[in-house]
């Protein structure tokens, strides 16, 4: 390899840690920041079949708990289900937004909303992500990516992208957020659980 290879593969490598960097830390607002809003319906990324929508079914997956426990979507039927997709335990970005539910949660279960966090970690790292902030909520083991691609959550490196969904009681989408705020995420959950 030439040293200009080298270097073209040392820039590309740089420039996808920094990418994961923004999604993970930068604040709303910043630039290149991420921003709380709902995706519009209809709204597709050319060359896969597009982000879910409201009015979707979820995909009917079996999450694999960081406790070694399965529940499959389709049997919270009746409930209001966020399932929220991060990029890595224990990152600032992560850490403010699972915050943000912990000290949310009182009015999340007020509003019959059940919490599941997703990301690519194993269980040992969400445990560890659990016990060192006391999260109330389970956390999903996704290291193959399968539960992020069944919500057409894209994947950057081994990273899900940090994207959130609602399910409605009947099990169909009832909100999406393909941008979130760390900060305002529980509060926005909190407003689509109660509309």
């Amino acid at each position: 390899m030439t040293s200009t290879t080298h270097l073209a593969r040392a820039l590309g490598l740089a420039l996808a840690a920094l990418a994961l960097a923004a999604g993970c830390d930068k604040p709303a607002g910043a630039p290149g920041g991420p921003a709380e809003k709902p995706a519009a319906a209809g709204t597709l990324d050319p060359g896969d079949a597009g982000p879910l929508k409201p009015g979707d079914a979820a995909p009917d997956v079996t999450f694999k708990l960081h406790d070694g426990k399965e529940v499959k979507l389709s049997s919270l039927r009746g409930k209001q289900v966020l399932v929220y997709f991060y990029p890595k335990d224990d990152t600032p970005g992560c850490t403010i937004q699972a915050k943000g539910l912990r000290d949310g949660w009182a009015d999340l279960q007020g509003a019959g909303v059940e919490v599941y966090g997703v990301s690519t970690q194993g269980a040992q790292s969400h445990a560890d992500f659990i016990a060192k902030y006391e999260l109330p909520f389970p956390l999903v083991v996704d290291e193959d990516g399968a539960v992020a691609r069944a919500f057409h959550v894209p994947l950057r490196g081994d990273f899900a992208s940090r994207q959130s969904f609602l399910v409605g009681k009947d099990g169909t989408i009832k909100q999406v957020w393909l941008e979130v705020d760390p900060k305002e995420h529980a509060a926005a959950i909190l407003d689509a659980a109660k509309s």
